[in-house]
C-alpha cells in the first residue's frame, strides 16, 4: 500500500523565467513588436498549463529581470498567473537576473526534497554549471527556450529530449505575425509601430502610407465582444466631454476594464481587445514617450458596430 501511495503522489516542478532573456529575445529578433509583455506573459502561461499536462504541479514558479528597466511592468499579469516576480538589478553590461536565479534554485534544491523537476525559461550557456548539479542529485531537468538564443553547448549537454521549443508555446497566429515582422512580409498594421507624436503645433507628416491601416471588417458576434467595443466608444465620449479625444491609452484602459469585466481573468480581457483587432474594429499603435514607449488604442470609425454604437440615440 505504501508504494502504490507514493506512485500516485503529484509530481512536484520549479520553475524559473529569465523574463529579461525572453523579453529582449523577442524584442530583438522580432523587431521591437508592440505589448512583448503580452508575448512573454503568453508563453508562461501555456507552459505551465504544459508541465500540467505531463502531470507536474509547479509548486514554484519565479520569474526574474530587472523590471524597472521594462516599457511596461508585467508584474500584475505575472502575480494573477502565481507567478512570484524578482526584481533584480541589473546594469547596462550585464543583468544579475541569472545569478539570483542560480541561487534560488540551489535553495529549492536543498530545501524542498519534494521537487523533483526544475525547469529553466533561459537558454544561457553559463547555466551548464547548474543544470549538471541539478542532474547528479537526480532532479529532472527541462529547458525551455527559443532555438535562436539557446547554447547549443547547452542543449547537447542536455540532451535534446529536454528541450521545450519556446516557439510551440506561443500561440499560432502570434507567432506568425512576429515571424512576419522578422521576414518583412506585410505584417497585420494593428500592431506595427507608429510614428513618434509630433511636437505641440507641428504639421502632421505627408506620407499617407506611414498610418497603420485595420484589419479586414467582419462584424461582431459575441457579447464579450460587443460589450467591450462599447466600453471603449463610451470611454471616447466620456473623455471627449472637454476635447476632442479619438484614442485610448492601452495601459489605463485595461485597468478600467477589469471593473467592466471582473469575471474574466487578465488574459482573457486582452483577448477581448485582440478579437477586436482582428475584426478591423481597432488598430494598437505604439508611440514614443519622454521615458517609454506607450501603446493607445484607435477605434476604426468606418466599422459598423463602431458606427452603430457611437451614433447619437434618436
Amino acid at each position: 500500500m505504501a508504494n502504490r501511495a507514493a506512485l500516485e503522489r503529484p509530481s512536484y516542478a520549479a520553475v524559473f523565467v529569465d523574463f529579461e532573456n525572453v523579453y529582449y529575445f523577442l524584442k530583438n529578433h522580432f523587431h521591437d513588436p508592440p505589448d512583448l509583455n503580452d508575448y512573454v506573459l503568453a508563453l508562461v502561461r501555456k507552459l505551465r498549463d504544459d508541465l500540467a499536462a505531463r502531470g507536474l504541479d509547479c509548486l514554484v514558479l519565479n520569474a526574474y529581470a530587472d523590471f524597472e528597466r521594462l516599457a511596461t511592468a508585467p508584474q500584475g499579469g505575472l502575480y494573477l498567473m502565481g507567478v512570484n516576480t524578482r526584481n533584480v538589478l541589473g546594469t547596462h553590461h550585464k543583468n544579475a537576473a541569472d545569478m539570483q536565479l542560480c541561487i534560488d534554485a540551489m535553495e529549492v534544491l536543498y530545501t524542498r526534497p519534494d521537487i523533483g523537476t526544475f525547469v529553466l525559461v533561459a537558454g544561457d550557456r553559463d547555466y551548464i554549471p547548474l543544470l549538471q548539479h541539478l542532474r547528479r542529485q537526480a532532479r529532472q531537468v527541462l529547458v525551455a527556450g527559443f532555438r535562436e538564443a539557446t547554447s547549443g553547448d547547452l542543449i547537447q549537454n542536455l540532451g535534446p529530449q529536454h528541450f521545450l521549443d519556446a516557439r510551440e508555446l506561443l500561440p499560432p497566429a502570434t507567432l506568425a505575425l512576429l515571424e512576419a515582422r522578422r521576414s518583412g512580409r506585410p505584417a497585420p498594421k494593428a500592431v506595427a509601430p507608429a510614428p513618434a507624436v509630433p511636437a505641440a503645433g507641428a504639421p502632421a507628416a505627408p506620407d499617407a502610407e506611414a498610418a497603420p491601416a485595420f484589419d479586414p471588417v467582419r462584424s461582431l458576434t459575441g457579447p464579450d465582444e460587443l460589450g467591450c467595443l462599447a466600453f471603449m466608444v463610451a470611454e471616447l465620449q466620456r473623455l471627449s466631454q472637454h476635447r476632442p479625444v479619438n484614442e485610448l491609452w492601452l495601459t489605463p484602459f485595461l485597468r478600467r476594464l477589469t471593473d467592466e469585466f471582473p469575471a474574466l481573468p487578465e488574459y482573457e480581457r486582452r483577448d477581448l481587445l485582440n478579437a477586436l483587432r482582428t475584426a478591423g474594429a481597432l488598430r494598437i499603435e505604439k508611440r514614443e514617450g519622454e521615458q517609454h514607449p506607450f501603446s493607445v488604442i484607435v477605434l476604426n470609425p468606418e466599422h459598423p458596430d463602431v458606427r452603430a454604437l457611437a451614433a447619437p440615440a434618436a
